[in-house]
C-alpha cells in the first residue's frame, strides 16, 4: 500500500467520525425536544457506516488488484431509530396527554455520551495515522538527498 492509499483510508475514517460526531451532537441537542416538524417527539438518529475499497480511478482498478484488501469506510445512511418515545409524567407539560404523559425523544445523553467519546477516540487514530503516514513520507525524501 502507498502513502497516498493510506491516507485516503485514514482520510475516510475522519469523515466518517467526523459525521457521526454531528449526529451525536444532534441527538444531544435535541434530547428535550418534543415537538417536530413530522409531529411527535424528535427521534434519534445514528449513522450506517459501509466499508469501500480504497479506488481513486478506474486505472488504479486495472492495476492494483493485489490490494483489494484496503478497505477505507464511507456513511451510507443516517437511521432514525423507531423506537418508542419515553412516556414522561409532566401535567404541566403544553404537550401532556390527557394522562398527563409527554412524549419525550428516545435518546439517552449517557448512552450518546459514550458513542460521542468512541467517535472521538476514532476520530484521533485517523488523525495519528495521517500524522505518521506524513512523518514517513518526509523520511523517505530525506533518505532520497
Amino acid at each position: 500500500m502507498d502513502f497516498f492509499s493510506s491516507l485516503r483510508v485514514s482520510a475516510s475514517g475522519l469523515d466518517a467520525q467526523m459525521k457521526r460526531m454531528n449526529t451525536i451532537s444532534s441527538n444531544l441537542a435535541n434530547a428535550e425536544t418534543t415537538r417536530t416538524e413530522e409531529g411527535g417527539p424528535y427521534k434519534r438518529q445514528d449513522v450506517i457506516v459501509e466499508a469501500q475499497t480504497d479506488r481513486e480511478s478506474f486505472g488504479e482498478i486495472l492495476n492494483n488488484q493485489m490490494e483489494e484488501s484496503v478497505k477505507g469506510v464511507q456513511v451510507v445512511d443516517v437511521h432514525r431509530d423507531e423506537r418508542a418515545p419515553r412516556m414522561l409524567y409532566k401535567p404541566e407539560h403544553p404537550d401532556a396527554n390527557e394522562e398527563g404523559y409527554v412524549a419525550m425523544p428516545n435518546v439517552n445523553p449517557v448512552q450518546e455520551m459514550a458513542n460521542m467519546i468512541s467517535a472521538n477516540r476514532s476520530y484521533e487514530a485517523n488523525a495519528s495515522a495521517i500524522s505518521t503516514v506524513s512523518q514517513m513520507a518526509q523520511k523517505a525524501l530525506e533518505l532520497g538527498r
